[in-house]
């Protein structure tokens, strides 16, 4: 086995390396004068089960360049298989027409990624569970709620209601509620525009109750903030959010501080900001352990199911 780093998550990819007791590939990854990117892949990968780990996060572009062509530089170095590491899969929220001369472009990208040369992907807690069909390969798609669920036992005892921030995170909302026998509340959302929501409504018994929000992607943070001042106007205790990717663009940070939330609590799929780091109302859970045993379990050809409990 070996395992490939870009640029994307490089503290991600040294902790699953510690914790499968591998040292990273050799590679280097360079930009021309006009920035275009250049790989080097600087050891023999010759008949190796590679594992390429790249989150596609900001600047999202350039992160999945740098994907596809380590993933092509590695297949052309007569890799025997190669695992497509992506603990965020950037474009996952353009996963349908959403009008008229609209792209999908999650199929667009799992088209790329395919085509570059990867074998088998390996991601975390997709937007749409429905892009595990755009890929023409296997594709494991991990949960955090496993993650979650261990920290929210230590921290929060009863009284608790799980709020999903639109219809769409219900599903997983509800898991961890009934795994934690606990209620739930929904948020009815009204979205403007891209980027932008308002929040209409809240179905739900909230009152005198530690809410949890629970979502996928916080990225400017506009809907988190939203769900956590019309939860709190209906009387909502205390308010935390577990959310599985930390995008934080714009003046998200800003938002959050502002806001009725006392505890953010994101994984370490995407690289903190400093300003994420600095803020006292957001803490990293890492998913090193999760990701090095999948890693492990396919490299061995074992079942990944048991991490889904």
């Amino acid at each position: 086995m070996k395992i490939v780093t870009c640029n994307s998550n490089n503290a991600l990819a040294e902790s699953i390396a510690t914790k499968l007791k591998k040292p990273l590939c050799k590679s280097s990854i360079k930009r021309f004068a006009d920035m275009e990117i250049f790989v080097e892949i600087l050891e023999n990968v010759r008949g190796e089960d590679v594992f390429v780990i790249q989150s596609t996060s900001y600047p999202a572009n350039d992160n999945l360049m740098e994907l596809l062509i380590t993933i092509d530089a590695l297949k052309r170095g007569s890799a025997k298989r190669i695992t497509a590491v992506i603990p965020y899969f950037g474009y996952a929220r353009q996963d349908r027409k959403t009008g008229p001369r609209t792209p999908i472009t999650a199929k667009l990208v799992s088209n790329l990624i395919t085509n570059a040369g990867a074998d088998r992907v390996l991601t975390l807690d997709l937007h749409a569970g429905q892009i595990q069909g755009f890929f023409d390969i296997p594709t494991d798609n991990l949960y955090s709620a496993p993650i979650f669920i261990r920290d929210i036992k230590k921290n929060y005892k009863k009284n608790i209601t799980f709020v999903s921030p639109d219809v769409g995170g219900i599903t997983k909302a509800r898991d961890i509620a009934t795994q934690l026998k606990s209620d739930i509340a929904i948020m009815d959302k009204r979205r403007a525009e891209p980027g932008k929501s308002e929040v209409m409504n809240v179905i739900g018994n909230v009152k005198n109750k530690t809410c949890i929000i629970i979502d996928d992607i916080v990225d400017s943070a506009g809907t988190l903030c939203n769900a956590a001042k019309a939860i709190k106007k209906k009387g909502a205790k205390d308010i935390a959010a577990y959310i599985t990717h930390g995008v934080f663009s714009g003046k998200a940070i800003a938002k959050i501080s502002k806001s009725p939330i006392k505890r953010i609590i994101v994984t370490d799929s995407i690289e903190a900001t400093q300003s994420a780091k600095n803020s006292t109302k957001i803490n990293i859970l890492s998913v090193a352990p999760l990701l090095s045993e999948a890693i492990k379990r396919i490299s061995s050809e074992k079942s990944v199911s048991v991490l889904f409990d």
